[in-house]
């Protein structure tokens, strides 16, 4: 996997008129120094290093663990992804990049803008530093934390979770109360010229998917009832957008990934999953054909199956498959409309009305199809109806659906926390047989999911993959590191 690396303040020789420098990354012998370097200068870098990996690796690996992809013909670099398989080595250019590239970074813009008394700025860096911190946490569960950043302390402790969950709300908490909304933010990408006022939104909508992800765990029914009481969130989506170029290292990232060809590469891996697809198909969903593209051949949709790259197959070849949809100037979503009225379906479900639940329900399906630009969710909805008595299996499958063409990270941490889709009786074998050369999508049950073919034998059948192994860049220099506690293993909120 091609990968940008950030390092200390390396991204700092950043264009403040666009995104042409945001990955001049090289650091420099003739660059200034930290104390010399504004906020303008510095948060940019760190942001964009965020969201390299937020909108890439993130992305590409949610998309296999919660089968919206499966392996491309006859390539195998992601192979065990589509098997449910994560190494300590693949995901520690990720983990490096999120804590040196960005989480070192922003500390320094937060103690720039301490200093100085920029406090919108002060509050737009911790909503970064905040959704750079709930990635790890979804993936690895204990992260050096509380005693992380400290360039003269090698050996940072794990905190759990459950604590960083928490940490983080109080560092939104106490960032929001340090603005009244006026206040200017330095030079960034996600909301450009934007005023205090919209990233206390974001930083809300951050909010409340830790409160929600929290509460499976802890009693935090309060919280969530002022946040939403509030009901201060953002009307649209939250996306870095509008600052990509058709250039190699300046392209959406996740395009640049698995479509590097047009940048003279060759690297094409990614396709459209049956699990997804049949799921779509059964309601005439008119997300399809803005989440993915037809095939080459008959301009038609076909899923493949996880945990095989077709090589054997005389009948489906490479141009059969179906690819994730992606141009350069795509945006890199933090957060969606649909996701936070799906998080607003499920709090009303919980604590609130039945009533109010399925209003948000299907203002957070209908939020989706205008995010795609399509109509129909009509459609979806009388397929997929709200159902007081199962509220939760229609909630999990449109959630899943909503994501897979936006956010495939957060499809999969919902869908390992809501439990749905769940696992339907069939499995990858019998979807294709590789021996025989025979493909049977027919069998698949819509808003189901199937074991893979040769999945990771330590989680067997039906089973997700739910949690990452502590990546190399992080425990082969710390001692404190954790005992792994197993690919089967929850994190917190998904016990």
């Amino acid at each position: 996997m091609k990968k940008i690396f950030i390092t200390g303040i390396a991204a700092m020789s950043l264009a403040l008129g666009g995104c042409d420098s945001y990955l001049d990354i090289n650091d420099s012998p003739n660059s200034p120094s930290v104390d010399k370097l504004s906020t303008d200068l510095i948060f940019p870098g760190a942001e964009m290093a965020f969201a390299n990996v937020y909108g890439d690796y993130m992305c590409t690996t949610g998309g296999y663990f919660a089968q919206y992809f499966s392996q491309y013909f006859g390539t195998s670099n992601y192979m065990d992804y589509s098997q449910f398989k994560q190494s300590a080595t693949r995901s520690s250019s990720a983990y490096t990049q999120l804590t040196a590239g960005s989480l070192q970074n922003l500390k320094t813009v937060m103690e720039k803008a301490s200093a100085s008394g920029e406090w919108g700025t002060y509050l737009a860096a911790t909503v970064i530093r905040v959704a750079a911190y709930q990635t790890m946490v979804d993936c690895y569960g204990a992260i050096p934390y509380s005693e992380a950043l400290d360039m003269n302390n090698v050996t940072p402790k794990y905190d759990d979770g459950l604590d960083v969950y928490a940490g983080l709300v109080k560092e939104l908490d106490e960032a929001v109360a340090k603005v009244n909304g006026g206040e200017k933010v330095c030079t960034n990408f996600l909301l450009p010229g934007k005023f205090a006022s919209e990233w206390v939104k974001v930083a809300n909508a951050l909010k409340l998917r830790l409160l929600m992800r929290e509460s499976n765990a802890v009693n935090v029914q309060s919280e969530l009832s002022a946040l939403v009481s509030e009901g201060n969130f953002p009307s649209g989506d939250v996306a870095w957008e509008g600052c990509w170029k058709d250039e190699l290292g300046q392209a959406n990232p996740f395009y640049t990934e698995d479509n590097y060809a047009s940048y003279g590469g060759s690297q094409k891996n990614m396709i459209l999953n049956l699990a997804v697809l049949a799921t779509m198909n059964a309601a005439d969903d008119a997300r399809l054909e803005v989440f993915f593209d037809p095939n080459t051949v008959k301009r038609e949709y076909q899923g493949g199956i996880s945990g095989t790259n077709f090589t054997t197959t005389a009948n489906y070849k490479a141009n059969y498959w179906c690819r994730p949809h992606k141009e350069f100037d795509s945006p890199v979503y933090l957060i969606t409309r649909s996701e936070i009225e799906f998080f607003l379906a499920e709090y009303e479900a919980r604590y609130g009305s039945m009533a109010a639940a399925e209003t948000h329900y299907n203002a957070a399906v209908e939020a989706s199809f205008a995010t795609a630009g399509v109509s129909g969710a009509d459609r979806v909805l009388t397929v997929y109806p709200w159902e007081p008595g199962n509220w939760q299996k229609n909630l999990g499958i449109q959630k899943w659906v909503a994501l897979s063409g936006v956010n495939q990270y957060e499809g999969y941490c919902e869908l390992r926390r809501l439990k749905y889709p769940a696992f339907g009786t069939v499995t990858g074998d019998e979807l294709y047989s590789i021996l025989n050369d025979v493909y049977s999508p027919s069998l698949l049950v819509p808003g189901t999911l199937y074991t893979p073919i040769d999945v990771n034998t330590s989680l067997g059948a039906n089973k997700l993959l739910q949690r990452w192994p502590y990546p190399n860049a992080s425990s082969s220099r710390n001692s404190n590191v954790p005992d792994y506690e197993g690919d089967d293993k929850p994190i917190f909120w998904a016990k």
